[in-house]
């Protein structure tokens, strides 16, 4: 099976979309499956829409190029979008009608999790097949060899990570945090530890910062910590929160978006910074069995490239009888549109 997967891996810290097309890619070729990332070939059994944003570097084809291929060149290939964001995600309107527009070409669209299937944008446009693969993380890099659990005295150390600068990604309880942190009654009791990227003009007083890591480094600094915080409001599904559960570290989450479906049994959920220190209590009490049951947190790339390949396999044997129902010019104002960059 040949795979033409739409976006290029970066090397460092990229985000948790770069993992997933890492761990893909190679999950592929392991499987000696070949991988390219154009559509110059016109033997291409799979094409991958990751990212629909062809004015983004590392993005080498979009929705148009597809439309024109099928037409011209190979009308058996199959289309697959995986989406994994959201206006709601942005507290923007734009992403939802990009990925809406892209999704035109698709004969399969594959979401990260549940709870994007139910936004209103999925609930009008939707059409099937349809499926759910959540994400994971690598455990040969997150993984818990040398943590150290809280041994019940002294700080708790909370750490969360983001790639994205985005406020959204949690940004209001990590500032209220950070003031809680620097009051005299809890400085020891918890600790925060805060890695990644800051919007534009954060900065956090009492927090420990850390700039963006990857790979080993970031996997050995989350370690170091007791548990892992995220705060981020409707998570489409994001990796994070996976690299921390693995290194063994129980979760605090926001009961937003996709989180409950990853974290749920693995840690303790809040709405807001009203519920954010009752849940903080209710996880030091509960910290030693959850730090019991993280072994067995199930979001790893193993399951989630296992899935994807068995997912692509199999709508690899039914293509010609759904290429053979595809209607590209179904809808021409649509088809046009594709044709226009994002």
């Amino acid at each position: 099976m040949k795979v033409s997967i739409n976006q290029r891996p970066y090397a460092g810290p990229w985000g948790g979309g770069n993992r997933f097309i890492a761990a893909l890619c190679s999950a592929l070729k392991e499987s000696r499956h070949s991988v390219v990332h154009s559509l110059k070939d016109r033997d291409i059994d799979v094409i991958l829409i990751v990212d629909p944003r062809t004015r983004s570097p590392n993005v080498t084809f979009g929705a148009g190029a597809v439309l024109r291929y099928l037409t011209l060149r190979n009308p058996s290939a199959f289309v697959v979008h995986r989406i994994n964001e959201c206006d709601e995600r942005k507290g923007e309107p734009f992403i939802n009608h990009k990925l809406v527009r892209a999704n035109y070409v698709a004969d399969a669209t594959v979401f990260v999790g549940e709870w994007l299937t139910k936004l209103p944008v999925w609930q009008r446009h939707l059409r099937s097949p349809w499926f759910v693969v959540r994400n994971g993380s690598d455990r040969a890099v997150f993984n818990a060899n040398g943590f150290r659990p809280w041994s019940g005295q002294g700080p708790i150390k909370l750490v969360t990570h983001h790639w994205g600068y985005h406020p959204l990604k949690g940004f209001d309880i990590y500032r209220a945090l950070d003031e809680l942190v620097g009051r005299p009654e809890w400085r020891d009791r918890v600790a925060f530890t805060y890695v990644g990227q800051l919007p534009k003009g954060f900065r956090f007083q009492n927090a420990r910062y850390v700039e963006p890591l990857d790979g080993e480094v970031l996997a050995a600094e989350l370690r170091s910590h007791h548990a892992y915080l995220t705060a981020s409001v409707n998570e489409p599904g994001g990796n994070h929160q996976n690299e921390g559960a693995l290194c063994g570290l129980p979760l605090l989450y926001r009961d937003s978006g996709c989180m409950p479906e990853y974290c749920e049994g693995f840690g303790v959920s809040f709405s807001g910074w009203d519920g954010f220190i009752p849940a903080l209590m209710r996880l030091q009490s509960d910290y030693f069995a959850l730090a019991e049951r993280m072994p067995s947190f199930p979001h790893t790339a193993e399951r989630m490239t296992r899935e994807w390949l068995a997912l692509l396999t199999s709508l690899v044997k039914e293509r010609a009888a759904i290429a053979g129902h595809r209607q590209l010019l179904r809808d021409p104002w649509a088809a046009l549109a594709t044709q226009i960059p994002l």
